[in-house]
């Protein structure tokens, strides 16, 4: 299919053969998955997925690559869902679904955050996405590309880096490096925060300021005795606190407001 990328669906397709079957490789996708890919494109991770699975879902938005498989692929072989992914209801699809896709870079951070809401029916996620996105997802407290992305996903997922992909190996090529990622939903959370939305509203809040301290960004949320009841140094920045530290925060706040 001759099809021109549309920016407003950030549509970069990837063609380089020896990374697409790499990829493949990864997800190892089992004849009996239930799969669902974001973004299928013009089919570089579709059809080698499609050999492998009896059954796949894939969620599309571009109405001209949508008309193009319904003459392409077989009927029984894939079920295509034309929704706006941020709009789509992934519990739909049924219990134990693996997820895959190259996503859209300019709304990567909505689609991980919503996904976070179905983690409890999610095996794991396999996705391409901008490198600097991935190096933020999987960084560690104290480095500079770790903010409330690392903290929000490492709550829920367990993180790997895979690979490095060249723009070269994508069709327009994109200003930018892009990486492979897999991310497995915990079965137990290792830190589990009381309430899951003060823990979100204190990491938003602690990174809402990034370069000023803990005393200033979480000040009306936590005062000086609770820095200490929680032995956390007030003078530190968001930045520095694991993941672990800041559900101490939230539940501390649970607790005694």
């Amino acid at each position: 299919m001759k099809h021109i990328a549309k920016k407003k669906f950030g549509q970069n397709f990837l063609i380089d053969q020896a990374i697409i079957q790499s990829l493949i490789n990864a997800i190892h996708p089992q004849a009996d998955d239930l799969m669902v890919e974001i973004g299928p494109g013009l089919g570089a991770m579709t059809q080698p997925l499609i050999k492998h699975l009896n059954h796949l879902h894939v969620v599309e938005i571009d109405r001209d690559i949508i008309q193009w498989m319904q003459g392409f692929y077989p009927p029984k072989k894939i079920t295509i869902h034309n929704s706006d992914v941020l709009k789509f209801d992934f519990a739909n699809i049924g219990e134990r679904i693996r997820v895959v896709g190259n996503l859209p870079y300019n709304i990567s951070s909505p689609i991980l955050f919503k996904l976070l809401e179905n983690t409890a029916q999610i095996i794991d996620m396999h996705f391409m996405l901008q490198k600097e996105v991935v190096e933020r997802m999987v960084a560690e407290p104290s480095n500079s590309e770790y903010g409330r992305l690392s903290v929000m996903l490492q709550y829920r997922l367990q993180m790997e880096y895979m690979v490095t992909v060249p723009p070269e190996a994508f069709d327009p090529a994109p200003k930018v490096e892009s990486a492979f990622v897999r991310c497995i939903p915990y079965d137990t959370l290792p830190y589990p925060a009381s309430d899951e939305a003060l823990f979100a509203k204190v990491v938003t809040a602690a990174f809402g300021q990034r370069r000023k301290t803990l005393r200033n960004t979480l000040k009306g949320l936590l005062d000086d005795d609770g820095f200490t009841a929680l032995n956390i140094d007030s003078q530190l920045r968001a930045e520095n606190l694991s993941v672990a530290e800041f559900v101490a925060i939230s539940n501390y706040l649970a607790a005694n407001t």
